[in-house]
């Protein structure tokens, strides 16, 4: 944060700017706080029943339309008063009755203590964390999503009414997963761009839609970041603050926008936030092409674009874009921001205006789509316990159902990599469990970061302690594991007739401004796990809890590692989802959301690369599978079950003809591809449609009931340095021990079989589509 800014976020300013004595104090006031000062009552405006006189203005009539009522407020401001609307926290009006608002909250996978708009107290000691996105995620279950979504916004309004919280939440983060080591990976929904947005959409929609369906309404507001292509926080001295991330048109619209384009079209997200990175050469937050050309004019957002904390003062100060401050705070509303997280716009803004370089009418429209969120929300509706959610409070947070919610999301998300046929574990047959690792016995190690003050902690080695006799040994004083205990280890493993291995990650290794320079487990958690892997008496169990991926080759060629769990960050229940797929209470139905590549790959790939597709010139081998030409430690997608789930084809085209205008170039010459849009695409399919119907039997083989979730990937003509493959769809089923059903999917043509140019414009390939589920496959030709 900037030396001038009243605000700070944990890693989000540039380390220079920000004054240790400042940052001193702030950990003394969030951790020693007397929590019985804490305001009793909401923030709001327009408090008639307090003020009669109030009821005067037209932006307190709730009769009005909300367009309207923004515009008698912005015409009842002074310039100075809307300057004080350009930030994050924005000053009171007391004459208009309208009392100072904090816009920063954070919301990832549960209310935050991130962020000055939110806190804990004696009437609200803790919130519902759930599992840190990555996880979650990996469940490919977009009804949770939305559900988690849902529990998140209530008890954001239940603490909203008691004076501990706000209305708007700078979450979800949907950046695309690009790289293994970037720090916030665990933060979003892994590589695909199709998951990525349906978790974005899913998501948002969990957050804000209202009870009453009415969609101009919101219960919080959402915000999805960061805009765009940011996935490098702080890798070998490159920083997010001055990195320029170099992206042709095709990688930005095939895989970095996707999942903000549906976070705006299909989730109708109230706000977008603009990154410190800079795209081919702009500052995001001052590229009017990103901002009001696309946020804005093509997708039409109905809210704010809000910047992440000191970007605009990022933009003078590191990368010098502009000579002076008032330039960056012009250069900036001129693109299209709307609200400044810091104080740069309410410190620089008038001077702009004084020196002609940006006009009231442009302060206006920032501060009118903030207004128009505020009013979306009812913070000019007067007294919230009198609106439709004012019945909410303390007694709506961390219910039993919330937390159950927790735990089966952890649950879902589980990942089971490798299994020999040891699990699950019978737990009458054990009467020593040995459970070892620095992340054995962890708290916070397992809520990942942006997160709140759980409701309470499972632990891994509680959970499986609840179950069977255990004994306990860290191994390791911390996850960098500088010094393995081995001897203590391989003793323990030894006499046990299991041995559970805890290892992985926490904050120290994977976070925001901290990017890992190798795949590698961390000092010497690798020599302990084959250590004890040689020396036990049992099956070892190897269960890491991480955001990324690591290189586990070892372990997973190990013939006495019997099986291998990735847990993610687990949430607050995480102990006990653990101990239930152990053993056997739940069927594990996880699916890696992101590769897992070798030590090999990181060592000849600059992180700092943007590219998605591979080249063969000079051996770069592409990111994601979708391009990724190399070897594996494990694949986007993987992941075992207890039963055995089977797929055979009931229904698909093999032929799929696109009927052309006699006038129509590819009538007279040979093309490979065609334009994703016009008539020949809505009467693609036979009988006149734009769409066709893939169905697929799916069989649980098994002795138990399991949860499977059926991918349909396509593999499209090589036009266009099109992807190996992607997916089109997910959808998840649960079936009993030898039952059967049939999952449909529906395939637009021109829009899911369509794959993106060179230029950014999207083609539908002419030749062989391959459609494949599992280890089905299915030929698809696209003729004119």
């Amino acid at each position: 944060m900037g030396s001038s800014s009243p605000l700070t976020r944990r890693n989000r300013a540039p380390p220079s700017s920000v004054s240790s004595v400042f940052l001193i104090f702030l950990c003394f006031f969030l951790c020693f706080s007397d929590s019985s000062n804490a305001q009793s009552s909401p923030v709001f405006a327009c408090d008639v029943a307090a003020n009669p006189s109030l009821a005067a203005f037209g932006f307190c009539n709730t009769v009005l339309k909300i367009e309207y009522r923004v515009a008698d407020l912005v015409a009842r401001l002074t310039l100075q008063e809307k300057i004080g609307f350009l930030v994050s926290k924005a000053n009171g009006v007391t004459r208009l009755g309208i009392p100072t608002y904090e816009w920063w909250s954070e919301a990832l996978h549960g209310v935050s203590y991130i962020g000055p708009g939110t806190r804990f107290s004696g009437q609200v000691p803790g919130a519902t964390s759930f599992p840190q996105v990555i996880l979650t995620a990996a469940s490919f279950n977009v009804s949770l999503f939305q559900a988690i979504g849902k529990v998140v916004s209530t008890e954001a309004r239940a603490m909203y009414n008691v004076g501990l919280a706000g209305l708007t939440y700078w979450s979800p983060n949907v950046n695309i997963f690009r790289d293994p080591r970037w720090g916030r990976g665990q933060e979003t929904p892994g590589e695909d761009p199709l998951l990525a947005s349906k978790y974005a959409s899913g998501y948002v929609k969990g957050l804000q839609e209202t009870d009453g369906g009415d969609s101009n309404r919101l219960k919080v507001a959402a915000c999805c970041k960061h805009y765009t292509a940011y996935d490098v926080d702080n890798w070998k001295g490159v920083e997010r603050y001055s990195f320029n991330a170099v992206v042709t048109q095709q990688d930005m619209d095939d895989t970095y926008q996707p999942p903000f384009k549906s976070c705006v079209v299909d989730g109708n997200v109230a706000s977008v936030m603009c990154s410190y990175n800079q795209v081919n050469g702009k500052p995001t937050c001052a590229d009017p092409d990103l901002l009001s050309g696309v946020i804005r004019g093509e997708w039409k957002l109905n809210g704010y674009i809000v910047s992440d904390c000191d970007s605009v003062d990022v933009l003078y100060k590191n990368q010098h874009y502009t000579k002076t401050p008032a330039e960056a705070a012009a250069v900036s509303i001129l693109a299209g921001l709307d609200l400044n997280c810091g104080s740069f716009l309410g410190q620089y803004t008038e001077e702009a205006v004084k020196a002609g370089l940006v006009n009231v009418a442009a302060i206006d429209k920032a501060i009118s789509n903030n207004f128009l969120t505020l009013m979306r929300l009812g913070f000019f509706d007067g007294d919230p316990k009198k609106q439709i959610y004012g019945g909410l409070g303390p007694k709506d947070v961390c219910t039993p159902a919330n937390q159950e919610l927790a735990a089966e999301a952890a649950r879902q998300g589980i990942v089971l990599l490798k299994n020999n046929g040891c699990l699950p574990l019978p737990p009458k047959a054990i009467k020593t469990l040995a459970v070892i690792g620095p992340n054995a016995n962890v708290t916070k190690t397992m809520i990942g970061n942006y997160e709140g003050t759980p409701c309470k902690y499972t632990t891994p080695l509680q959970g499986l302690a609840g179950t069977v006799s255990t004994t306990y040994l860290p191994g390791c004083s911390n996850v960098a594991c500088a010094v393995a205990d081995v001897a203590g280890a391989t003793k323990l493993a030894a006499t046990a007739d299991v041995t559970v291995l805890v290892i992985g990650a926490d904050q120290s290794i994977e976070a925001e401004s901290r990017d890992r320079v190798d795949l590698n487990l961390p000092g010497q958690q690798s020599k302990l796990v084959t250590e004890v892997a040689k020396a036990a008496k049992g099956p070892v169990l190897l269960v890491i809890m991480s955001g990324g991926g690591f290189d586990i080759t070892f372990a997973k060629n190990d013939p006495k590692i019997a099986g291998i769990l990735w847990v993610g960050y687990p949430g607050e229940a995480g102990g006990i989802a653990i101990a239930d797929v152990i053993f056997g209470r739940y069927n594990p139905s996880g699916r890696l959301p992101m590769t897992w590549y070798p030590q090999s790959y990181v060592e000849k790939v600059p992180m700092t690369n943007m590219n998605m597709r591979p080249d063969k010139s000079n051996g770069y081998p592409g990111r994601s599978y979708r391009f990724y030409t190399g070897e594996t430690v494990y694949a986007f997608g993987d992941g075992l079950s207890y039963t055995k789930f089977s797929h055979s084809l009931v229904k698909a085209p093999r032929l799929v003809s696109l009927g052309l205008e006699d006038n129509h170039v590819c009538r007279s010459s040979e093309c490979q591809s065609l334009e994703a849009t016009g008539p020949h695409c809505e009467n693609a399919v036979s009988g006149g449609g734009s769409a066709f119907e893939v169905q697929i039997k799916v069989r649980n083989g098994g002795d138990r009931e399991g949860i499977h979730t059926v991918f349909l990937f396509t593999t499209p003509p090589a036009v266009h340095g099109s992807p190996k493959k992607h997916l089109l769809g997910f959808e998840k089923i649960r079936l009993g021990k030898m039952e059967e059903a049939v999952v449909r999917f529906k395939v637009k043509v021109c829009k899911d079989l369509s794959v993106v140019d060179e230029i950014g414009k999207r083609k539908i390939g002419l030749g062989k589509h391959l459609l494949h589920v599992g280890d089905l496959k299915h030929s698809l030709s696209i003729r004119i």
